[in-house]
């Protein structure tokens, strides 16, 4: 694991953990987290073993108003303009890496979907994507989903954040036992995470 670093964005510095494979990277996985939470959560720990493992680069963003200390969220705009710097900033920094991947966690799922096109993005890691806010389901927010790029969801099967219904390119695993969380097996979900790595080809089986 690299020392942790900072990139500028219009909101503000944003940090970002980096940890690199023993070998060149077949691909660039960059993971955000949710909306008061951390790049420290059990399942995007337990993703960035396996993926490094295979073989990727992976990259953690705390997002611009994490760094300075808030909890509450910034809004979706703001998210959206801070990542989409952020990862301008890394294809500088690994021009030599083929694949550029994008995901994280919750509001960090949301983000990477929104943006995944305009990054040039060829995937999305979806973990505990939150379909609608708790007892809201009119309030879908699947359309953010509907990328047109190859995509993994895995949910928890106990989410009350709801979980998306699977697509032309969107593959949705349900973990059972699973709350929002996913913190109950999170090696079990970085599997499926590796399967579907290795099945776009993008992770050294």
């Amino acid at each position: 694991m690299l020392p942790s670093d900072e990139i500028d964005t219009p909101r503000g510095p944003a940090r970002i953990d980096t940890d690199l494979p023993v070998g060149p990277a077949a691909a660039l996985l960059v993971l955000g987290h949710g909306a008061g939470g951390s790049v420290d959560a059990p399942d995007l720990l337990a993703v960035r073993d396996a993926a490094v493992a295979a073989g990727l680069a992976v990259v953690r963003v705390t997002q611009p108003y994490r760094v300075a200390g808030r909890r509450a969220p910034a809004p979706a705009g703001h998210l959206d303009e801070a990542w989409t710097a952020v990862l301008g900033g890394l294809r500088d920094r690994q021009p030599d890496v083929p694949t550029l991947l994008v995901g994280g966690r919750s509001s960090g799922a949301r983000v990477a979907c929104r943006t995944a096109r305009a990054v040039g993005a060829a995937g999305v890691l979806a973990l505990a994507f939150p379909l609608h806010p708790p007892g809201r389901p009119e309030r879908s927010r699947a359309a953010e989903l509907d990328t047109g790029l190859p995509t993994l969801v895995v949910n928890g099967d106990r989410d009350p954040f709801g979980v998306p219904e699977p697509g032309p390119a969107v593959r949705v695993v349900t973990r059972p036992g699973e709350t929002h969380d996913l913190r109950r097996d999170p090696a079990g979900t970085a599997a499926v995470v590796l399967d579907w790595l290795r099945a776009q080809g993008w992770a050294a089986g």
